[in-house]
This record gives structure tokens, C-alpha cells and sequence, in this order.
């Protein structure tokens, strides 16, 4: 009888993966972890203590994959932009899966690689050290909710309305009480692709 593959953290994080991929954050147990390794929960705890270990591993694995240009005084802004749109496709390739970046205190080696080589950059832009550390925070939760939002909308969550329904439900409310968002219908629900991200990364980085 050919030997069970051996339980470890890579294979734990893989199957993780998987799940999330299928079926979306909301599905992630360590039990549903279990299933897909055809074992039992127990079998995991001897390699992760918690969920939100697992959570730990998750985007510590994801991270890994970014790429960190040597940061460029000329071109930190387009450096920052380009890392962020880098863990904005991971995340966005795992449904729900930044709602794990925001439940954990990061110390995976490779999520911290990553912090890093952010504030590397702002601080070569010559950004003030107290004001990098928070534009850092303030990058990564904007990143976070974006790819959260946009993972509801993937995944048709009932309370999504398409542009052309929230046109006609502001365009329909009380001009005496709500005259600007009538007004500004178009402008309010105006943006495709990523048009948005863009513009507030933009904005946070031209203010700094």
C-alpha cells in the first residue's frame, strides 16, 4: 500500500488556496482544509495552531510572488503604484481572500519582505519616516477593501446594482433633498477596469 504524502505547511497553504479559488474566502475552515487533503483536522494542528495562522500563510504566499524594483527616487510613485497593482491581481485571484490580510498581524517573512520594500521606496521619495509608515497602512487597507468589494461583485452578491440601475435609483430620488446626487448620477457611478484604484493610489501618493 503506497505511503500518504506527508502533511506540510506548503501543502496546508495549497489546499487553502484551492478552496478559496472554488468557492471563496467565506468557505475556508481548517475542516474544509482537511477534506481537500483527504485527512483530518488533527492531522493539520500538529503544523498550524489557528486559523489565523493559516490566514498568515495565506498571504505570506500570495506576497511572495511580488516583485520589488530597487526603489528609484525618480520614480517612487510609479514604483508604489506598480506594487500595489501586483497584490491587487493576487488578491483578486482568491475571492475574498484580503479579508485574511486584515484579520492577521503579519509575520510571514515574505509579508514583511514586502512591507519593506514599500517603505524603502517611499522613504527614497523622500518621504517623512512617520509619514511613509502610515501611507504603508493606509496603501494596504485601501488594497484590502478594494479587492474585497471587487470579489463581492465577481462572486454576484445580491445587493449589486449595475451602473445603469443605480443611475435610474438616483436619478428617481427627491430632487428637493438630494439635488447633487441626481445632478452627478454619471459622475457618481463613473469608472471602469480599475479606473479607481488608480485614482486613489494616485491621490494618497501626490498628497504625501
Amino acid at each position: 500500500m503506497p505511503r500518504k504524502t506527508p502533511i506540510t505547511a506548503d501543502r496546508i497553504t495549497d489546499a487553502a488556496l484551492q478552496v478559496i479559488a472554488a468557492e471563496g474566502y467565506d468557505a475556508l475552515t481548517i475542516r474544509r482544509v482537511a477534506a481537500v487533503l483527504g485527512t483530518g483536522p488533527s492531522s493539520l494542528y500538529a503544523h498550524i495552531v489557528s486559523k489565523e495562522e493559516l490566514d498568515d500563510l495565506l498571504i505570506g504566499r500570495l506576497l511572495a510572488g511580488i516583485e520589488l524594483p530597487a526603489p528609484d527616487p525618480a520614480t517612487w510613485r510609479r514604483q508604489i503604484r506598480d506594487v500595489y497593482a501586483q497584490i491587487r491581481d493576487q488578491y483578486l485571484a482568491y475571492p475574498g481572500v484580503s479579508r485574511a490580510a486584515l484579520a492577521i498581524v503579519p509575520t510571514n517573512p515574505e509579508t514583511l519582505r514586502v512591507a519593506e520594500g514599500i517603505l524603502a521606496i517611499l522613504l527614497a521619495g523622500g518621504v517623512e519616516p512617520r509619514t511613509a509608515a502610515w501611507a504603508l497602512d493606509a496603501l494596504t487597507l485601501y488594497v484590502c477593501g478594494y479587492t474585497l468589494e471587487r470579489s463581492l461583485v465577481q462572486r454576484g452578491q445580491e445587493w449589486v446594482l449595475s451602473r445603469e440601475e443605480l443611475m435610474d435609483r438616483f436619478g428617481a430620488l427627491p430632487a428637493d433633498r438630494f439635488p447633487h446626487t441626481r445632478r452627478h448620477a454619471a459622475d457618481l457611478t463613473a469608472g471602469t477596469g480599475h479606473d479607481r484604484f488608480d485614482f486613489t493610489l494616485s491621490l494618497i501618493l501626490d498628497n504625501l
